[in-house]
């Protein structure tokens, strides 16, 4: 199994922790790190995409970010395609 980051996905994370202060971007960054390196056992949880239209793009929610992946089953790959603020909150 593989995990890949999409540039966009670097681009936007780099964006988004460059808004927070040094010690919150280090813990929002290292918390983010290891929801995706566990994305793979937990994958089955995760909904499917509100931005794409495939079974395959599934959506992880982490404080008010939306990072969809999708997961490519003929090479056992997982790629990260971005990572957005939430449009709004399903618990509502």
């Amino acid at each position: 199994m593989n995990i890949l980051s999409s540039k966009l996905y670097e681009t936007q994370l780099k964006s988004i922790l460059s808004t927070f202060a040094p010690k919150e971007a280090k813990a929002f960054k290292l918390y983010l790190d290891t929801v995706i390196i566990n994305m793979a056992s937990k994958a089955k949880k995760y909904k499917p995409s509100i931005y794409f239209d495939d079974e395959n793009v599934k959506d992880i929610e982490h404080q008010g970010y939306t990072i969809p992946f999708y997961y490519d089953e003929a090479n056992d790959t997982y790629l990260v395609l971005g990572i957005l603020k939430k449009l709004y909150d399903s618990d509502k």
